[in-house]
C-alpha cells in the first residue's frame, strides 16, 4: 500500500526530532517519575499522567504522546515485573504474581487492545473523553472505598493483636492469624513475611503458564504487524484481525474450563471462591476485553480496570498490583513494537523516558513495600491506585475537554469516522 507523501514527511520529522535538555524535559521527567512510581505500585501503568505530560509540557502531538506513553508504561511495567518475580504472596506459599489469574485475563486484554485501537479511529473525540471521565471516576471511587474498608480492617486487626500481646506476659507465643488470604495483612504478618520475601526466580515462576502467555503475545503481535502492511479493510486485513479471536479465546477458555471443573485454581484468593459459575467466568472475560478496548482507545494499559476488579474478587492488594502489571506488560510492549515499526516516536526520547520509568518503578516498589513492612498496611497500595486513577481522570479529561472546545471554536467535524477511509 502506498504511503502518502505528507505521512512520510511527518514520520521522518518524528524520527529525526533531536532531544534537547531544558526545563521542559526536566519538569516532564519529574512528573513522569512520579507517575511511573505511583502507576507501578498501583498496577495501572501511569499512562493517564504520561500522555498529558508529553502533550502539554514536552509538546508532542497526540499520536506521538500516546506512543511515547506506551514506552514509559512498558518500562515501568517491565521493571515492576522483574522486581516481583522473586517475591512471594504476603500470607500464602505462592508467587506474588498469580499466573492463573493472568492466564484468565491477559489474552482477553491483548485482544481488547487490538479492538480498542480500531475503535479509537472510529469514535469521535468527545465520546472518548466522556467515557474516560465517567470510567475513571467510577473506578477511582470504588478503589478508594475499598481502601477505606481495608484500612479499617487493618486497624481492627492491629488493635486485636496489640491487646493479645499485652495480655500475654513473658512469652513469645505467636499471635493467632485471623486474616483471610484475600484480606489485609497485619503488622505481625508483614514482619513475618519478610523472611520469605524473596526466592529464586527459577523456582518462583510457573513456566507452563508463562509459556502460554508469551505464545499468545507472539502470535497476536505477528498478526498485528502483518495487517499494518496490508490495505485497510481488504479481505486479508480482516482475516488477520479475525484470527486474533480464536488465539485469545482459546487460551482463556482453557483456563476458564479448568477453573469451572476444579482442575485449576486462583490460589491467591484462598477459599474466597472455589465454585466458579459459567456466567461469572464469562463476565470476567468480557471485562478483560473491555479493559483492553478502553485501554486501546485511550492509549493506556488496561490496569486501571483490572486492578480494582482484582481487589473486588478478593485478591490481596500486593497480588492484585503485581498481577495487573504483569498482564499489562504484554499489551503495552506489543503496542511499543507496533509504534516503532510505524515510526510513531523519536527513539532518543523513547529511550530516555523508558529509563526514567524503569528507575521510578524500582524506587516506587522499594519504598512502598518498606512502608507496608513498617506500618503493616497493604491498603497503601489501594489508595495509591485510587489516587493515580483520579489524577489521570483530571488530566486526560482536562486535555480532552480543551481539544473539544478548540474544535467547536474552529467548527471542525466532530462526528464518527470510517475506518476504511481513515488515513494514518
Amino acid at each position: 500500500m502506498a504511503v502518502p507523501l505528507v505521512v512520510m514527511v511527518m514520520r521522518n520529522r518524528r524520527r529525526k526530532k533531536e532531544m534537547r535538555f531544558g526545563w521542559k524535559i526536566m519538569l516532564g521527567s519529574i512528573i513522569g517519575f512520579f507517575g511511573a512510581a505511583c502507576g507501578s505500585v498501583g498496577g495501572v501503568g501511569g499512562g493517564g499522567i504520561f500522555v498529558p505530560m508529553l502533550t502539554l509540557i514536552i509538546g508532542f502531538d497526540a499520536k506521538s504522546s500516546t506512543a511515547l506513553s506506551k514506552c514509559m508504561i512498558t518500562g515501568a511495567a517491565a521493571a515492576t515485573v522483574y522486581y516481583n518475580l522473586k517475591l512471594r504472596h504476603p500470607t500464602l506459599e505462592l508467587p506474588i504474581i498469580d499466573y492463573d489469574l493472568a492466564l484468565l485475563f491477559q489474552p482477553m486484554l491483548v485482544l481488547g487492545i487490538s479492538l480498542g485501537v480500531a475503535l479509537n479511529v472510529i469514535f469521535a473525540d468527545w465520546t472518548i473523553t466522556i467515557l474516560l471521565i465517567i470510567l475513571f471516576i467510577v473506578t477511582s471511587s470504588k478503589a478508594c472505598f475499598r481502601g477505606i474498608e481495608t484500612w479499617k480492617k487493618e486497624t481492627k486487626l492491629k488493635k486485636e493483636a496489640s491487646r493479645h500481646l499485652e495480655s500475654v506476659e513473658n512469652t513469645t507465643e505467636e499471635v493467632e492469624d485471623k486474616t483471610p488470604p484475600g484480606g489485609p495483612i497485619s503488622a505481625v504478618q508483614a514482619e513475618a513475611s519478610q523472611s520469605k520475601e524473596k526466592v529464586s526466580i527459577v523456582k518462583n515462576v510457573r513456566w507452563k503458564e508463562l509459556g502460554l502467555l508469551v505464545a499468545v503475545w507472539l502470535i497476536i503481535l505477528g498478526l498485528q504487524i502483518g495487517k499494518n502492511y496490508l490495505t485497510t479493510c481488504s479481505a486479508t486485513y480482516w482475516v488477520l484481525n479475525i484470527l486474533q479471536i480464536p488465539v485469545a479465546v482459546g487460551v482463556t477458555a482453557y483456563e476458564a474450563v479448568g477453573l469451572y471443573k476444579g482442575q485449576r485454581k486462583i490460589a491467591s484468593m484462598g477459599d474466597v471462591s472455589t465454585n466458579w459459575q459459567v456466567r461469572q467466568l464469562v463476565l470476567y472475560c468480557v471485562i478483560g476485553v473491555f479493559a483492553g478496548i478502553v485501554g486501546g482507545m485511550l492509549g493506556l494499559g488496561g490496569g486501571f480496570i483490572l486492578g480494582p476488579l482484582f481487589l473486588e474478587m478478593g485478591v490481596p492488594p500486593q497480588v492484585s498490583s503485581a498481577t495487573a502489571t504483569f498482564a499489562m506488560t504484554f499489551s503495552a510492549s506489543m503496542s511499543v513494537i507496533e509504534y516503532y515499526l510505524l515510526k510513531r516516536f523519536p527513539v532518543p526520547y523513547a529511550l530516555y523516558f523508558f529509563a526514567v520509568a524503569v528507575i521510578a518503578a524500582f524506587v516506587g516498589q522499594h519504598v512502598v513495600r518498606k512502608l507496608i513492612s513498617i506500618l503493616g498496611r497493604a491498603s497503601l497500595i489501594i489508595f495509591i491506585l485510587a489516587f493515580t486513577i483520579f489524577v489521570s481522570a483530571l488530566l486526560l479529561g482536562g486535555v480532552g475537554i480543551a481539544h473539544m472546545i478548540k474544535k467547536i471554536e474552529k467548527k471542525e467535524y466532530m462526528g464518527f469516522e470510517n475506518i476504511c477511509s481513515y488515513g494514518d
